[in-house]
Order: C-alpha cells, then structure tokens, then sequence
C-alpha cells in the first residue's frame, strides 16, 4: 500500500516538473516562454525595433520645397564684409558684418543690400555654396534702394531666374534662402502677407515692399526671396522686430523690379542715376484743400522748382506766397501736380512708383491744376537729387 502511494506523488511530482520545465504555451501567436510558478520567464534580453520596409515617398508639396532649394541654393553667396573702427582706446581693430547675396550672372555679378557692404573698407569676401571664398569689388551702389551691385571673378557660376514682381498677390507662397545668424544654405517659407509702401532705415521709401512672415533674421539681408517656381521677386532687407533683432513674422523684401530698373546705370554708372521731375512738393488732402481754397482736393503742390532741372525747363511753376499748416511753413500759389502719366498721384510715393519705371532722360506727361485750369506739360526726367523728386 506505501508503495503504491510513493509511486502515485513521485509520477504527480514528475509531471508538474516536466510541465514547467518543457512546456512553452502559446497565447495570440507569441510563446509566453518557460512555466514557472513566479510567472513567465523570458529568455530574451534584446531590443526589437519597428522598421519601415523603405522611405516612405515625399509628397507633391515636399518635392517641390527640396526641388527649389537644390536649384538655387548654388546661386546663393554668403558675405562678409569687413571695417576697420576705432575702439575705445583709439585703436584700429576690424569689425565685420555678414550678410547674404545672388548670383545675377556668370560674369560674377551679385546682387545684395547696400547696407550689408557699407563701410567696408578692408574688403569684401564671398563664400559659394561650394565653401569656395572669392575677393570682392563693388561695381556700384544705390542708397536709396539698399541695393549694391559686385562682381567676382569664379569659374562655373550658376545665376538665379528673376521674375517679374508687378503682379504679386497676398497668399502666394514664398521661399528666403540665406545667412541668417551666420547658418548658411537656410531655408524659411512662408506666404506673402501684405504688399505696402515701406521706409528703409535711412528713412527712404521702398515702393511695393513685399511683406513675408517667412523668418528672415540678421544674415539674411539681400538673400533672395523667391516664388514657389524658385523665382526671384525680391531682396531681403528687413525686419519688423521691436528691438529684438530677430525675426517677430513680419519681414520686408524689395521688389526685384526695382532691382532691374537700376540695374544698368549700376553697372554703367556706379550709381543710380534715379529721375526726377526737379521740383519739392507738398501732399494735399481734401480738408487742406478746402481750407486754403485749392480746386481739387488731393495732388503735390509745388513748393519750389529746382533751377535747371525737369520742371523748370518745362515752364512748371513753384509757390510765391507762405502760409502755415500748424507750424510748418508751406508756400501758396505754385502749380498742382494731380497726375503724371494719366495715372493719379495722391503723395510723393505715388511720384516714386512711377519714376522707378523710368530713367533719367525719359519723357512723362505731367498734368497741373493752376490757376483753377487744367493743363498738361511734357517733361524730360532729369537727375534725382535728395531734396527733390
């Protein structure tokens, strides 16, 4: 009888430990490994990871943000400028600037913001893409545009397309490739946001400045912005920043027209030889008008004409009697400028969109109002000084 017992627990014994010691269950596919009677054991310590089975492909928006930036990144050139200043004690010491530019050509010509070489009186050096640094001349300036024009001398450029900016819309993609903080071949997009009369920091009007929220930053200063076919339509040249000095959003491009317009006096020049009409002007709005007794209530009254220029030489005449509109003394009595071309004119931004279509020695229809008659004069555009228009 004990030896029937001793048989029964030592086959029960051997059972359960051939089951715990042998057995792997299955449970929804995955063997849970060893019985044990503190849980399953696992046999296997290393990482499983999860892959694709290839690159997933790029779509239709994505190739074409790779396809410009391959494009024109080669046309794209990193500045540096360099100045020798004073310092505190008197010494010389060099002070350098960056910035960034575009290949007009394969003639070296390269395009950026003025105030991105001012002052640099120890050189300039521009970096291609291909890390390769070149010495570089200024082939001519325009300070009131913030546009400078220099050449290098290097084998195998690869120029930018420029486009045509006259008919740009709010909501149109954009692209800005640069330098900004020093990081080049960076590029930002964005959408244009609003198209408006802007001042540069010297206080000059940029007609038509594109305004972007594409991040433009220090560094970005004359990189090109382009459109969504990797198209030049402007020059990057500032931004709304509060003090930050860095990019809030809101940042400004000139447009590449008025790049083109000055383009060959630059180069023939070295200088923009901007037209003028040769007189100073006051704006005149409706109230003013009615209060000084001026038949039409909006137009540029003639302060005073510039002897020898434009219009002078066509007989226009400027104001011979002062009065004061608060504490500014203006003068009466000269002619009013109400259009030019047949296009209406408001301001002297008005007077600025249309001269940066033309050139010194073109000639412009100008149409008066004096002494309660309308007339119009033919005018030759002569050359724009800072204190007329």
């Amino acid at each position: 009888m004990k030896l029937r017992v001793f048989i029964l627990v030592f086959i029960l014994v051997g059972g359960f430990w051939f089951l715990t010691s042998h057995y792997s269950p299955i449970v929804d596919g995955h063997a849970l490994g060893h019985l044990s009677l503190f849980g399953p054991k696992s046999t296997d310590s290393s990482m499983h990871l999860t892959e694709a089975d290839a690159a997933p492909a790029y779509d239709a928006e994505e190739q074409n943000n790779i396809g410009i930036y391959k494009r024109v990144l080669p046309s794209v050139v990193n500045i540096t400028s360099t100045a020798l200043v004073y310092n505190f004690f008197f010494q010389a010491v060099p002070q350098q600037g960056q910035g960034s530019g575009f290949i007009l050509d394969k003639n070296g010509h390269i395009l950026t913001n003025f105030h991105v070489v001012a002052g640099a009186n120890r050189g300039i050096e521009v970096q291609l893409s291909n890390k390769r640094r070149y010495q570089a001349k200024v082939v001519g300036t325009d300070r009131t545009h913030d546009l400078a024009l220099l050449q290098i001398d290097a084998p195998d450029l690869q120029p930018v397309t420029l486009a045509d900016s006259s008919e740009l819309n709010v909501g149109q993609k954009v692209y800005a490739i640069g330098n900004p903080f020093g990081l080049s071949g960076t590029m930002t997009r964005g959408i244009i946001s609003s198209i408006r009369s802007i001042r540069n920091e010297d206080g000059a009007p940029i007609e038509d400045a594109i305004q972007t929220d594409a991040a433009i930053n220090p560094g970005n200063s004359g990189g090109p912005l382009l459109n969504s076919h990797g198209e030049v339509i402007g020059i990057n040249t500032m931004i709304a920043s509060n003090g930050a000095d860095q990019s809030s959003g809101i940042g400004f491009a000139i447009p590449i027209n008025t790049a083109k317009a000055v383009l060959s006096d630059l180069t023939r020049y070295g200088h923009a030889k901007r037209p003028s009409l040769g007189v100073s002007t006051y704006p005149i709005g409706p109230d003013l008008a009615e209060q000084m007794g001026i038949p039409a209530d909006y137009g540029l009254l003639i302060q005073r004409v510039i002897p020898g220029g434009a219009a002078e030489r066509a007989g226009l005449r400027g104001g011979n009697e002062q009065a004061y509109v608060g504490n500014q003394p203006i003068l009466l009595g000269g002619d009013l400028i109400v259009a030019i071309d047949g296009q209406q004119i408001a301001d002297q931004q008005d007077v600025s969109a249309i001269m940066n279509k033309h050139q010194a020695g073109d000639v412009v229809s100008v149409t008066i109002v004096r002494d309660r008659r309308q007339m119009t004069f033919k005018l030759q555009l002569g050359e724009a000084h800072d204190a007329n228009v």
